[in-house]
């Protein structure tokens, strides 16, 4: 309690407790009202304050103004916030030169990056406000009216970089464990949004308990009206904290994924995943913002595994005119085993268990696995069939030892008989994945015509032709 009955609040009881009992002679009577209720601090302000004020008396005597009332604690007010924001610069200053020094002798990782965060400037900003905390006491002994709001409005904002200072050490944390430990970069930094959330509630429930003298707990107990109102307000928070913790424990999702989501327009690499919001970079350079929740909530495509086996699938149909199917004749085996050699020994044992087989014709191929080379010698179509199997078994750009290859007939359409060609390329990169791919296809629709085999083409100029002779005059009537 001061003198005058009035209680004050606790960040400037705590202000006040900085200031050591002043010497009699050296203060007004004033002063030592404030002597009479402050105890003593381990701090040692209150001779740098004496002196301050001190100065500005003599000062305004020089001048010929009377010091003693409102304007000498305007004046002590302005030069205190100078002298204050000095300190807070040069402790900044020296404190940062201090650091990169170290960094620059030891080169640690840690040191580096405490500087590129610029978490030591943001812990520094607190001392400013300390500092004005320290020292605003002595001019305002009797007007405690004036120093209690002073002391209040400091003291919030003591508050709010202490705050600051509490988030930059929790993100340089979040930093360093997100490079060393977060090795499969599961989206953490939800947990860090959560943190930074926790402290600023704490920080604004102190901040008003301040300002309205009252206590934070009784704050507390009263928030508990407001439950629905701020389930409402921080709908969006929760609801992506917590889809934040199902994506992370069931490794659904992380920084550098390749993700589609049927249901927008998402199809691209996520670069960021907070609270509220998962950042999706479309292959166009755009950016797509999706909520947590819609991931969890709905399906979505995740690419990552595809990356992770090295093995991206081929799946392309080639259109085969019906009539250019037809059946093999042996000078076409002999012509095709000529010029690949790669199918003789394929052509060699199907006509050997023909052989066998004589009179049923039913039983006479050999079928492979999905690694080998099917295919027959009954039809020119067959035996291009064959040819697709054993290319892409030599390809080395194809991986068919670890994953399944088919070649297979799908249903006629209207643009022909399809040959599904299903592949797995060992390039996942969507150049390299393209290249091979075209490479490929090219390939076979350029060998297809020395099987006797037509690739559908609209219109097909092999069945139409056009007519460039002048059309013959109509007879006369």
């Amino acid at each position: 309690m001061l003198p005058n009955g009035k209680r004050l609040p606790f960040v400037a009881a705590m202000a006040m407790a900085a200031i050591a009992v002043m010497d009699a002679e050296e203060l007004s009577s004033s002063g030592k009202a404030v002597a009479e209720v402050v105890p003593k601090s381990l701090i040692p302000s209150h001779d740098f304050a004496v002196w301050i004020l001190k100065m500005i008396r003599q000062l305004m005597d020089a001048v010929g103004l009377s010091h003693g009332g409102y304007m000498e604690e305007i004046v002590y007010t302005v030069v205190v916030l100078f002298v204050a924001l000095a300190i807070g610069l040069l402790v900044k200053r020296g404190v940062l030169l201090v650091a990169r020094k170290i960094v620059k002798l030891r080169h640690t990782p840690a040191g580096k990056e405490l500087l590129a965060q610029k978490t030591l400037k943001k812990c520094s900003h607190f001392i400013t406000p300390l500092v004005f905390l320290c020292l605003i006491p002595v001019a305002f002994s009797t007007d405690h009216g004036t120093l209690d709001w002073i002391l209040r409005i400091v003291g919030v904002y003591t508050l709010i970089t202490f705050g600051m200072a509490i988030c930059a050490v929790l993100e340089f944390a979040w930093v360093r464990f997100d490079e060393r430990e977060n090795t499969e970069n599961h989206p953490l930094k939800g947990v860090l949004n959560v943190c930074r959330g926790l402290v600023w509630i704490i920080i604004g429930i102190v901040s008003v308990s301040v300002l309205i003298d009252k206590s934070p707990m009784a704050l507390l107990a009263g928030l508990g009206a407001f439950a629905a109102a701020l389930m409402l307000i921080f709908k969006d928070s929760i609801l992506g904290f917590v889809a934040g913790i199902q994506l992370s424990n069931n490794d659904m999702l992380r920084v550098g994924d390749w993700i589609v989501v049927p249901s927008t327009i998402a199809n691209g690499i996520v670069v960021d995943v907070t609270l509220t919001v998962v950042k999706v970079q479309n292959w166009d350079n755009t950016m797509v913002m999706l909520p947590p929740y819609t991931l969890v909530s709905t399906s979505f495509q995740n690419w990552r595994n595809m990356f992770a086996v090295g093995a991206r699938m081929i799946d392309h149909n080639l259109f085969i005119d019906h009539a250019s199917i037809k059946a093999a004749t042996p000078e076409l085996l002999s012509s095709v085993s000529a010029k690949y050699p790669m199918l003789k020994d394929f052509i060699d044992k199907q006509q050997a268990a023909k052989k066998v087989a004589v009179g049923n014709p039913l039983f006479a191929q050999i079928y492979n696995n999905s690694h080998g080379v099917n295919g027959t010698i009954d039809t020119n179509l067959g035996l291009f069939r064959a040819y697709v199997c054993s290319y892409l078994i030599a390809h080395p750009a194809i991986n068919s030892q670890t994953q399944d290859m088919l070649i297979s007939m799908d249903p006629p359409q209207s643009y022909g008989v399809a040959l599904n060609i299903n592949c797995y390329s060992n390039q996942t990169s969507w150049a390299q994945y393209e290249a091979v791919k075209a490479e490929v296809l090219e390939h076979l629709h350029a060998a297809a015509p020395d099987f006797g085999i037509v690739v559908f083409n609209n219109p097909d100029r092999n069945t139409f032709s056009i007519d460039d002779s002048p059309s013959m005059p109509s007879s006369p009537r």
